[in-house]
């Protein structure tokens, strides 16, 4: 007897234009598992334009899963002043619920390994939040390590607009 076909592999590649409106849904999936789906203004056509415009800085991998857009990883690249080489900073890793637990979320961070190895880059840094403990776990299975003594800040609305006004 023939054993039964495993489910075909998530299979990851650079995104391309016609991928825009699949991961502009995704990031809303991960804006609404975030909390935050309120935050999200993107739209396909300023992310198609960030990705594919003349000079784009930012690029993107998708997983697809039987021609499907399942997960995805947007990222840029950064510089760290203390090894004096680029790094890749990965902005947004998400895999839609359903495609969970078949290697997409591995495969995309596998793939980002492999261009920073291959550009000569010296890390991949991301931010999760505290409370996703599944998603700790996972980064903690690859080998990736918290840095528990560095806090992220952000200045954006309103209070940046008075700070580069010369505001108090």
């Amino acid at each position: 007897m023939t054993p039964a076909h495993p489910d075909p592999v998530v299979t990851v590649r650079w995104a391309q234009p016609a991928d825009s409106a699949a991961m502009v849904a995704l990031i809303r999936a991960l804006a609404a598992f975030e909390r935050a789906e309120d935050q999200v203004e993107i739209d396909d056509h300023q992310l198609a334009g960030a990705l594919f415009g003349p000079a784009p800085r930012l690029f993107a991998h998708v997983a697809e899963d039987r021609g499907e857009v399942v997960g995805l990883a947007i990222w840029f690249v950064n510089f760290s002043t203390w090894t004096g080489r680029h790094g890749i900073y990965l902005e947004d890793l998400f895999v839609h619920p359903s495609a969970r637990r078949r290697g997409a979320g591995r495969a995309l961070l596998a793939t980002l390994a492999q261009v920073a190895v291959a550009r000569g880059y010296t890390r991949v840094e991301w931010a999760v939040l505290d409370w996703n403990e599944p998603a700790i776990d996972f980064y903690r299975r690859l080998g990736a390590v918290a840095l528990d003594d560095w806090t992220i800040f952000r200045l954006a609305g309103a209070r940046l607009g008075a700070l580069a006004a010369g505001e108090p």
